[in-house]
């Protein structure tokens, strides 16, 4: 058992209301911890302390707020192993995964840690005789950051790092799903130096002490990622207080295959960014089109690759391991149960797993379906599991408005040599990364931004580091 307290001012604390939650195993349905169940008063309390401590903090230079976080991330790596299995205990993910995470997180702090020196502002020339114009970049206050559940510790880490370092204070919202590692990982922080309240987190319901982190008015900015339906609520919500915001929501990620394409290179990288943590990545392959002249080859390829897959208790380093809620199992059966009314040919899994080590987790098979419909709920939603749907195309245009074709634009990857149908894609996706022969995310220091409803803002490198800071114009009459 794994217990965590709310972190509110530089102490560790129950509940005003002494309440608890177990956190589950999504493997085996065994309880591995226990986090406080804040209240909407612990939430306050969390907002004011970090209102106090943003006084001390942004007056820090920099360089110095860098030093905490370079020293914090020192700390997640030599942590890494202890809250890597922590992490796979609540979340699922394959442990080597999960370490992984911890110290990609680790790496976020460190790269933040160095964008202090980077924050400068302006001289303009002066509009009039004996006038200076100066324009400043400040903190913004207290921000929220509320992390999902499928990467609890990176996504928080993303948030953590520009705020921090560009003078705000932060209340952390880990997800109620895996909240174990992500507060551990957030309190390092501290432990590093940071003044108490710097760093503040409350773990519990959503619904519950969402609002109140929100419309708070000592508030000034709410950063998110999940999903967009809840985006679209935090957003309603921040507008009675004009709140700024960064919103990291949902995604339909395309990739395609044209005919030119290195067809084991393409079918290597969709097999792993579609089934990477069962699926459940904003930037997993959901939709995959392939030029009708390879399909057959592409085909042979993938189903060689998925058919390797192992499925597994984290612990044992699996290729993959169980989806994390059972609401997300019961949404992947209907995904794929819709698919195949509609049409679509099932080439591999399509259940449930089932028997000796799968009975009581939420194991779902890695599933590829073939000549999907475009009505379908898999190639119009995120599913969040592991399917991946296959359908074709014969024209670029036809592959570009397919890859379109969702309200969604966050990520897309394309395999292509061909330079001509590169720029036809760099022109004409509507997303905010697309990856040209490769299925890289987001990483360092190159900026990941979400168009149309995957999104507000942008998360890593400088420009980060931007959506924490506003504008101050000083004229100066001399």
């Amino acid at each position: 058992m794994h217990e965590v307290q709310l972190l509110i001012g530089g102490h560790w604390r129950n509940s005003s209301e002494r309440e608890s939650f177990r956190v589950l195993d999504p493997a085996t349905g065994e309880v591995v911890g226990q986090a406080q169940a804040a209240s909407p008063e612990d939430a306050s309390k969390a907002i004011e302390a970090a209102y106090e401590a943003f006084a001390v903090w942004s007056k820090e230079p920099p360089h110095l707020r860098g030093a905490i976080l370079k020293r914090a991330a020192q700390l997640a790596r030599s942590r890494a192993e202890e809250l890597g299995r922590l992490l796979t205990l609540e979340q699922g993910k394959p442990l080597k995964e999960a370490v992984g995470e911890v110290l990609a997180a680790a790496d976020a702090l460190e790269y933040f840690g160095e964008e202090g020196w980077r924050i400068i502002g302006d001289i303009f020339p002066p509009n009039r005789k004996g006038r200076a114009n100066l324009v400043l970049k400040r903190p913004l206050g207290v921000v929220v950051a509320i992390s999902p559940w499928n990467y609890p510790v990176l996504l928080l880490s993303w948030k953590l790092g520009p705020a921090l370092i560009a003078g705000n204070t932060v209340v952390a919202k880990p997800p109620s799903e895996a909240p174990l590692a992500a507060t551990l990982f957030t309190a390092l922080i501290q432990e590093a130096g940071a003044p108490p309240g710097v760093v503040n987190v409350v773990t519990g319901r959503g619904s519950r002490i969402g609002p109140i982190l929100v419309t708070h008015p000592l508030t000034a900015k709410v950063a998110f990622t999940g999903e967009t339906k809840t985006g679209k609520e935090i957003m309603a919500l921040a507008a009675q207080g004009l709140k700024r915001l960064s919103l990291e929501l949902g995604n339909s990620t395309p990739l395609l295959v044209f005919p030119d394409a290195d067809l084991g290179a393409a079918a290597e990288a969709a097999a792993y960014r579609s089934f990477r943590n069962a699926g459940q990545i904003c930037n997993a392959v959901n939709r995959i089109y392939v030029h009708q002249e390879v399909l057959d080859g592409f085909l042979t390829n993938f189903l060689d690759r998925v058919a390797k897959i192992t499925v597994g208790h984290g612990l044992q380093n699996p290729d993959m391991g169980p989806l994390c809620t059972e609401e997300g199992l019961l949404r992947t059966q209907a995904h794929v149960r819709d698919a195949l009314e509609r049409g679509a040919t099932l080439l591999f899994g399509g259940d449930r797993l089932r028997g000796e080590g799968y009975e009581r987790g939420f194991f779902y098979q890695p599933t590829v379906l073939l000549h999907v419909p475009p009505e379908a709920l898999v190639m119009r939603e995120e599913t969040f599991g592991p399917v991946a749907p296959i359908s074709t195309f014969s024209r670029v245009e036809e592959a570009i408005a397919l890859a379109n074709s969702t309200p969604y634009g966050l990520v897309a990857y394309a395999f292509t040599k061909d330079l001509g149908v590169l720029w036809a894609l760099a022109e004409g996706l509507e997303f905010g990364t697309v990856g040209v022969n490769n299925v890289v995310g987001g990483e360092f220091p190159y900026p990941y931004a979400g168009w149309k409803e995957s999104g507000l803002g942008v998360e890593n490198s400088t420009y980060a580091v931007e959506a924490y800071l506003q504008l101050k114009h000083l004229r100066i009459d001399v």
